[in-house]
């Protein structure tokens, strides 16, 4: 079943550390948020492949959009 990683928060998409196929490990950081100049470390809920990014860097998320999907 494919794990859903939504952003918790409204930000700047920063940057991206992973790519489609990539395997990652519970813990993980996907995906670097920017708000208030703050960084937010967006991270892998559990162990598997990245089937899906959602987002560009520059992008503003809003809470709850889909940032990555670990299938």
């Amino acid at each position: 079943m494919a794990d859903e990683i939504r952003a918790e928060m409204v930000a700047n998409v920063w940057k991206i550390t992973t790519e489609v196929g990539a395997e990652v490990s519970e813990g993980d950081t996907l995906v670097i948020l920017e708000s208030m100049k703050m960084e937010i470390p967006v991270v892998a809920e559990s162990d598997g492949t990245i089937s899906r990014i959602a987002v560009d860097e520059g992008d503003v998320v809003q809470e709850g959009d889909l940032i990555a999907v670990i299938g």
